[in-house]
């Protein structure tokens, strides 16, 4: 309820991740429910400073422009540790826990690493893992990752292929940075997951799609 009223757009992109991931579970016979409930909680450090990221910022406006590429980073890594913070004192479980402290794995922040001048030690730019250590909190990863990666792409988004190719793209990504590695998922479990947000990504895009044509 503090997501929907305080950050309303981390709230939507929580509400969409979980659909993804709960569709994605039901196809490897992961734990479907538990994907959908760590999906709900697994951004709630962004409460502390919702204005920091880009589904809360109104169009055209956004506060790092204003700040260094080493405080953006921290205030964004952050919002894990707040998130499990957080969780702690309202004595949420320890498996909800494990998908706010896993959800991003030890990906680092390459815009703002890059925005630097690639200045400074890239740890400070990374989050501090662990890494994903069960399929469910694989998945909440990759449908965080694929839900953020479509919303970037905007308009574009108007036919399977430009989807299709968004989810290849993060799901590859993912495994050449070793952030599957530590959770026995499949060829044919990827290929699977993969389906299943294509899908899904189509049913959410269904209506505009129509809208556009018309």
């Amino acid at each position: 309820k503090r997501l929907q009223v305080e950050a309303p757009g981390t709230y939507h992109h929580s509400m969409m991740v979980s659909t993804l991931a709960e569709a994605a579970a039901e196809q490897i016979r992961a734990n479907a429910l538990l994907v959908r409930g760590g999906a709900y909680y697994h951004d709630i450090g962004k409460l502390k400073r919702p204005q920091y990221f880009i589904e809360n910022q109104i169009e055209g406006e956004n506060v790092h422009d204003t700040l260094s590429p080493s405080l953006s980073a921290l205030i964004i890594l952050s919002h894990v540790q707040e998130g499990i913070n957080l969780a702690k004192e309202y004595g949420l479980p320890s498996a909800m826990i494990d998908f706010i402290a896993e959800h991003h794995g030890t990906t680092c922040l390459s815009y703002f690493y890059n925005k630097a001048r690639r200045n400074g030690d890239k740890d400070q730019y990374c989050y501090p893992g662990p890494k994903p250590r069960s399929k469910e909190t694989a998945l909440l990863m990759l449908a965080d990752s694929v839900e953020a990666a479509v919303r970037a792409l905007g308009p574009s988004v108007l036919d399977i292929t430009t989807l299709d190719d968004a989810v290849k793209q993060v799901i590859e990504v993912k495994k050449q940075e070793g952030q599957l590695d530590e959770v026995n998922l499949t060829m044919k479990d990827l290929s699977a997951i993969r389906q299943a947000f294509v899908t899904t990504l189509m049913s959410m895009y269904h209506t505009r799609w129509v809208r556009d044509k018309k």
